[in-house]
């Protein structure tokens, strides 16, 4: 074995060793967690979407610098890491966004515990960093802190107070993100309308140019630089993005000049169509950034060379109709709030209570029945928080819950049977899972046999190609999202965690979306570099699951979320020596540093991970009719309802009335 990758791996199990979470308690335990708190033996909280300040009274701030500030500034995100690897940190409107701050010795710049929206670069001064009391380093002029924060709204995890007069340059996140996002945008945009004009290219359709762009890679030649050398296999097409380069032919033995090109321009497309060998040489005249795009990737769209299928958008079915795999075999009558009873624990401290299945940072999820005609039907309720929703700007987010879950008829996809509101509540009527949470099973046994997560795959695949054929992107897959029924199949939509499937988005196909939210270990690379991300993202997020259900972790792991990111955008892991060739080769291609590379973006389409051979073993419409016996039958444990759940001791007080109306429609 390559002795870096064998460092790299004694390096990951070590880090997951020291960052996994103690075992659950023992069956019947309560967690005393609280219900605004994370759950125990859980990852670290999902990243919730804000919305961006891009209304027309919003302005970035705009502080002229002198060349000296400017230059510093760069410098500084330039050798932070972290910043560099999130992407392009030295447009000149963030650089004057940047805001100077004085702090005076004693002053605390970031108490540990808060919640972070500020990043700062130390200009002048010393500060001291400490985490629970414990000195940890001396930041000093040039250094930065707080880089988290102009990502997602996160918990400071130390203190940072001035030990002498300071000076600070600080940027918030809402002008970061704004100022990153529209960049990123405008530069899309640019390159989209460059492609348009490239004559092999025309009559693409803007989602297959978007496509073919995620497809590229962004290469950078310095001055003088080969980039095609006249005589060589064509393997690359190239889309200038800033800087010239010169074309030059070899006449009579003599290096002749043919032309100069520059930002716009393109060249190295010849070769890749008619498949000869390069006719010129094209060398950096200066510093050159261009797009690149393989020879696969561009053969693949280009419409001289193969077209892209059109893709067919499947209509939901009614919302009153029946779905195969469901509990109930015939539609409720109408349901009021008043009808659902609690269902109470029969044994042990908490006997008596209410079955509360899951808490998150919104509300509760509880067991209630409803008694029709003698026969007693089982439910989750999802109870959120009124005043939460607004105070966390999340309204838009719980309406595309429940409207996603409404339009759902899939056996894959947790179903919605009503909703309701109060003063203080919206509820969320939904499917009973009884085999609990996927994670909580993962972390019973570690990891799960190559069988068993073949099976929870598949089923996952099958819930997204229903998502997507409906234009909606989920963006949050990860173990804690998927339940189990009492057949032992995998269900997409959690029961626990914040707005679920309010990270859902509904996408056109080559749109992008530009909200920063998911799971840490589990965000796709385009996601942290602000690039715009559409359905790819759930390719992505497959690879991952794939990846901790076999091993018991995800690829990218640390107790540091800066080093998380830092992976993920790096693109370096590696598998244990036990996994499957098969296992291996499906997860490289799903987890794709470019989205448009990756399996189920191609044109193949979702096709092509069901044709992958690790599912080789699997009927895909007996899997549909749910006739397979799943193998996580034996993960299931036998007894009350609620056996395959945690107890929950929750708080009974009574949030803030809220009247704000924003959820009339529930």
């Amino acid at each position: 074995m390559d002795l870096r990758l064998r460092e790299l791996r004694l390096q990951e199990e070590k880090e997951f060793l020291e960052s996994v979470a103690l075992p659950p308690p023992p069956d019947g335990t309560p967690d005393h967690s609280p219900v605004e708190g994370a759950r125990r033996g859980s990852r670290g909280q999902a990243i919730v979407p804000e919305p961006l300040m891009t209304d027309g009274d919003w302005q970035a701030p705009c502080v002229p610098k002198s060349a000296r500030d400017t230059n510093f500034i760069l410098e500084a995100v330039k050798r932070n890491k972290f910043l560099r690897c999130l992407g392009d940190g030295q447009s000149q409107p963030l650089v004057e966004s940047f805001t100077p701050e004085q702090r005076q010795p004693g002053d605390v710049v970031v108490a540990e515990g808060d919640e972070g929206h500020t990043m700062y670069i130390v200009a002048g001064g010393e500060l001291s960093v400490t985490q629970k009391g414990r000195q940890l380093r001396t930041l000093l002029p040039g250094d930065v802190f707080g880089e988290l924060a102009v990502l997602y709204n996160c918990q400071r995890t130390a203190t940072v107070a001035a030990l002498t007069p300071v000076q600070l340059w600080a940027i918030g996140r809402q002008t970061y993100r704004t100022i990153i996002t529209e960049n990123a945008k405008q530069q899309r945009a640019e390159v989209l309308a460059g492609l348009r004009g490239v004559k092999p290219l025309q009559g693409l359709s803007d989602a297959a140019l978007s496509q073919l762009l995620d497809s590229a890679e962004e290469r950078t030649f310095t001055h003088n630089e080969q980039i095609i050398q006249e005589g060589d296999e064509g393997r690359t097409f190239f889309f200038i993005l800033s800087g010239q380069v010169e074309v030059t032919r070899t006449v009579a033995g003599q290096e002749e000049h043919i032309r100069v090109l520059k930002a716009g321009d393109h060249f190295g497309e010849l070769a890749l169509i008619r498949n000869i060998r390069r006719t010129a040489s094209c060398r950096a005249q200066d510093e050159v950034t261009c797009i690149a795009v393989s020879k696969e990737d561009f053969q693949e769209l280009s419409p001289m060379c193969a077209r892209e299928p059109e893709v067919a958008v499947q209509e939901p079915p009614p919302l009153s109709g029946p779905r195969r795999g469901s509990s109930l075999d015939r539609p409720l009558g109408p349901l009021c709030l008043q009808d659902l009873l609690p269902v109470c624990y029969e044994d042990g401290e908490q006997q008596g209570r209410p079955v509360v299945l899951g808490t998150g940072g919104f509300g509760t999820v509880e067991l209630v029945r409803y008694a029709e005609e003698g026969q007693a039907h089982l439910f989750a309720l999802k109870r959120l928080r009124k005043d939460h929703v607004v105070q966390k700007r999340q309204q838009e987010h719980v309406l595309m819950e429940k409207e996603v879950l409404q339009r759902s008829r899939s056996p894959f996809i947790v179903r919605l049977f009503g909703t309701f509101r109060d003063s203080r509540y919206v509820y969320l009527l939904l499917e009973f899972c009884q085999g609990g949470e996927l994670w909580a099973k993962l972390r019973e046994v570690r990891c799960f046999s190559e069988p068993v997560a073949v099976f929870c795959s598949a089923c996952v695949v099958e819930a997204l190609d229903y998502l997507h054929a409906q234009g909606i992107v989920y963006r949050d897959l990860k173990p804690e999202n998927l339940m189990l029924d009492t057949k032992g199949y995998v269900k997409l939509g959690p029961l626990y965690l914040q707005v679920d499937f309010g990270f859902a988005k509904a996408l056109g196909r080559g749109e992008k979306t530009y909200s920063f939210c998911g799971t840490p270990e589990y965000l796709a690379p385009e996601i942290l570099r602000h690039e715009g991300h559409d359905y790819s993202v759930d390719f992505w997020t497959l690879g991952v699951l794939i990846f901790e259900m076999l091993v018991g972790r995800p690829p990218f792991h640390s107790a540091e979320p800066q080093k998380i990111y830092s992976k993920i955008m790096d693109g370096i892991f590696s598998f244990p020596v036990f996994l499957s060739e098969a296992a291996c080769s499906l997860v490289t291609k799903l987890c794709k540093r470019r989205p448009g590379q990756r399996l189920g973006s191609t044109s193949s389409g979702i096709r092509g991970i069901r044709k992958h051979r690790w599912f080789g073993s699997l009927s895909w419409k007996k899997l549909s009719l749910r006739q397979i016996e799943a193998p996580t039958v034996m993960l299931l444990k036998q007894g009350q309802p609620y056996a395959n759940f945690k107890r929950f001791s929750v708080s009974g007080q009574l949030p803030e009335e809220e009247f704000s109306g924003w959820d009339e429609d529930f």
